[in-house]
């Protein structure tokens, strides 16, 4: 009566011994009683399963069977300590626990600790839990966040601190390294034109093509983006590295198959050595940078090695990037009109839009250096964006005076790789008012040429809204007539330096002549710029070169200057 009293009173059932069992074996975790001897008493079914022994070959038989053999002395001291001064642990894990199974593998585990009391007799009761699924899901995470996904490379995080490391474990040694980030040349002309699909396939080709190049120890890293790090640590000078830099860019100027899709790509690469660079990370990585910022900036395709002068060159213009935002911010931009002249009559029939930045500090900064900067980065968009604005208001001004004139500006390939471009310069005309026949759009031809797969519609729709097209610079890069017939073209403009040396240059005076028979036959306009002396100025007049362009007629001056030109002929 008192025992059934008792488990009544605490609202037991008569077999609770059995449920407690039950319960006990239901447990998904491993269980093991264990007396102050480390002698096991006791196992629950998972334990049994975990461990692969039987219940016969663990029970009464020490714990330490379950541990690497390195690990139980030790741990028998631990048992020992335990007993002395018993403390509840709970599930962590706080450190790496292995299990030894009985087919001798290893499974990492966590382990809880209690204490029991069983016939007057302290017992530890242990909770073993399987992580092997928990150390697979944070190998997995600890991957994820060290590796970018797309190509499989180590990512930025993971590859600095490997440089890090490299850097600190070297310490004395000064063991030379090369580092090189490499800069792809192109790539947004890609997603733009094919799609993020097709540019995502192609990053991942160019990592199997740097790969590829790559000796198996070389470390190759997605830094983002378009951006890649190579970290040679077995080099014996600076050629070494250099004629790794020359085998990547080889090997990316190749046509690559991507998508179904023949795309070209190649790269910039900046370089810099360790120790002679830098002795840290951080400064190696920040040096590279600049090496491949300043071949970008040199022409792309090739790569620069990391010196005190690229370090103040890229240093000057990443300065000057900031000031051009400011003065874009603040409007301390302008637009000054440089005249083209019909050479017969004096009249003025056209102006080109040439930029002017006075900085408080820089004084009158050149517009070649300015529009280079800004198409080192993202400023390019914008300052674009303002020029066409800035000449569509001004052509809007002298049309309601009664003296509309068309208006060139010079177009950035940065500007055309965008698809809705063309949409962009209609919404700016019908926002002026302003017909597109009075606006001219000049593209060097040494831009037009490589580029032209997705130049040649860009150029097209422009066209088809009443603009006028000018292929600047004709006669230095590359174009045939095959190409100059594919454009819709009603302009060429002949090179300043063909023309200041037609006088003096027989070559020189030949050419202009070739380009002038060429214009004709196709029926294209010409234009040529860079008119200093009358004597450059009697012979295309004499070559029937119809308009002008110089500094024989006028500089580029502000807008109101212009207005007194369009009024009257001069006698130039």
């Amino acid at each position: 009566m008192s025992e059934r009293a008792s488990s009544d009173s605490y609202g037991l059932p008569e077999n609770w011994v059995s449920v407690a069992e039950a319960m006990v074996d239901a447990s998904p975790d491993g269980l093991l009683l264990v007396d102050q001897d480390g002698t096991v008493l006791s196992a629950n079914r998972a334990m049994h399963e975990l461990s692969g022994y039987a219940p016969d070959e663990l029970i009464g038989q020490p714990v330490e069977r379950l541990l690497p053999v390195e690990a139980r002395l030790p741990h028998q001291e631990l048992v020992r300590d335990y007993f002395s001064e018993p403390q509840a642990r709970r599930m962590g894990p706080v450190r790496q626990f292995e299990l030894l199974r009985k087919d001798h593998s290893l499974v990492t585990v966590d382990i809880a600790l209690g204490q029991a009391q069983l016939m007057g007799r302290a017992c530890a009761v242990v909770l073993v839990r399987d992580m092997t699924a928990y150390r697979q899901l944070q190998e997995q995470l600890e991957h994820e966040a060290s590796h970018d996904a797309l190509t499989g490379l180590g990512n930025r995080r993971l590859f600095s601190r490997v440089l890090a490391q490299r850097c600190a474990s070297l310490g004395r040694e000064l063991h030379p390294m090369a580092l090189l980030v490499l800069d792809l040349d192109g790539f947004k002309l890609v997603n733009d034109s094919f799609g993020h699909v097709v540019g995502d396939a192609l990053l991942v080709e160019v990592a199997r093509c740097l790969r590829r190049t790559l000796r198996a120890d070389d470390q190759l890293a997605r830094l983002g983006g378009d951006e890649f790090a190579v970290l040679l640590t077995d080099i014996h000078s600076h050629a070494d590295a250099a004629r790794v830099a020359e085998k990547m860019l080889l090997a990316l100027s190749a046509v690559h198959q991507v998508e179904g899709y023949d795309v070209m790509v190649g790269a910039s690469i900046g370089i810099a050595f360790y120790p002679d660079d830098a002795r840290d990370a951080d400064n190696l990585l920040r040096y590279a940078d600049f090496a491949a910022y300043q071949a970008k900036a040199a022409g792309r395709g090739g790569y620069v090695t990391y010196s005190s002068q690229v370090h103040t060159q890229v240093s000057d213009k990443l300065l000057l990037q900031g000031k051009l935002k400011k003065a874009m911010e603040q409007n301390l931009l302008s637009l000054h009109y440089q005249p083209q002249v019909d050479v017969h009559t004096g009249q003025v029939v056209g102006v080109e839009a040439l930029l002017r930045w006075e900085d408080p500090e820089l004084g009158m900064v050149a517009p070649g250096y300015v529009i280079a900067v800004a198409e080192l980065s993202d400023l390019i968009l914008p300052l674009g964006e303002w020029i066409l604005d800035t000449a569509c208001r001004q052509i809007a001004a002298w049309a309601r005076c009664g003296r509309p004139v068309r208006v060139a500006i010079n177009l950035s390939v940065h500007q055309l790789r965008h698809k809705d471009f063309p949409d962009r310069v209609r919404q700016v005309l019908q926002r002026h008012g302003v017909s597109a026949q009075w606006l001219e759009f000049e593209i060097t031809e040494s831009q037009a040429m490589p580029n032209h797969r997705f130049i040649e519609p860009q150029l097209h729709a422009l066209a088809a809204l009443g603009a006028c097209i000018v292929l600047d610079g004709f006669g230095t890069g590359y174009a045939s007539v095959a190409y100059l017939k594919q454009l819709p073209l009603h302009k060429l403009k002949i090179h300043r330096t063909f023309v200041e040396n037609l006088v003096t240059d027989e070559v020189s005076a030949i050419l202009v002549k070739f380009i002038l028979m060429l214009a004709q036959a196709l029926r294209l306009e010409l234009v040529a710029g860079g008119v200093e002396t009358d004597a450059q100025l009697s012979f295309l007049r004499e070559h029937k070169c119809a308009t002008c362009q110089g500094w024989l007629f006028s500089s580029a001056v502000p807008a109101a200057q212009i207005d007194s030109m369009l009024t009257e002929a001069h006698a130039w």
